[in-house]
């Protein structure tokens, strides 16, 4: 176990809490230059609250991610913390709460200058699925993400994981109320606009989240819940 490792574990609840390191150099904009590794955390999400999405967001689900999101921005606020406390450069990528905290050339692209999801694949703690959520093999899509960008001169083991191990599954293709997925599989060379269409999931997750909860919010949830690597898992309540 690296020292990088041993400064994380004591601030987590290794229940809901998992993470990993990886390296993320050259893979950033230059404004990173100086962070060459990535902790990626991931917090489950509850199992039966995910459950019970199954045509669009509930309320319940929206309360549920924002206390999630809020969480996990504490907790990699508290690692960049301890980071920069030993000595080492540090800067933590909240998850986005609500669309303000958002650019005008992120609403062009639908694409962040640090992706959660690069960061989790480079960790090794999972793949992108068909309609690009992370996927874990633990949890599945249930999870949500953040990371802390540290520089380290040192060197840090790091399993990747290059390529997806959705195979021949379909069902978040065709559950999409979007349309939003082609079904291609997703690997470290295709770009994300060759397999899923991320406007027109806005779209529908924001027109969805209207009708339903009447929030204007880019929610919908159903893939994270049909997804067959999150369903059935067993775990406490979290």
């Amino acid at each position: 176990m690296s020292d990088i490792e041993n400064l994380i574990i004591p601030l987590l609840d290794e229940n809901i809490y998992m993470f990993g390191i990886g390296k993320i150099a050259g893979l950033l904009p230059e404004k990173y230059a100086d962070y060459n590794y990535a902790v990626s955390l991931l917090r489950r999400l509850d199992n039966a609250i995910i459950d019970r999405v199954s045509d669009g967001p509930t309320r319940e689900y929206f309360d549920h991610y924002h206390a999630v999101n809020r969480e996990l921005g504490e907790a990699v606020s508290r690692i960049e913390q301890v980071f920069t406390d030993n000595g080492i450069p540090a800067f933590a990528v909240k998850p986005t709460v609500n669309d303000l905290e958002l650019d005008d050339a992120y609403l062009r692209t639908l694409r962040t200058g640090v992706s959660h999801k690069m960061a989790a694949t480079r960790a090794g703690l999972g793949w992108i699925g068909k309609t690009d959520l992370l996927i874990t093999p633990e949890f599945g899509p249930r999870v949500r993400l953040g990371t802390v960008l540290f520089g380290y001169n040192g060197e840090i083991a790091a399993h990747t994981v290059d390529e997806s191990r959705c195979g021949n599954c379909n069902i978040c293709v065709e559950k999409c109320p979007a349309g939003a997925a082609a079904g291609k599989l997703w690997d470290i060379h295709t770009d994300r606009d060759e397999y899923y269409d991320a406007h027109k999931c806005r779209e529908t997750a924001r027109r969805l989240s209207r009708e339903r909860i009447g929030e204007e919010i880019s929610l919908c949830g159903i893939c994270v819940s049909v997804c067959p690597f999150g369903k059935g898992r067993t775990g406490a309540k979290v």
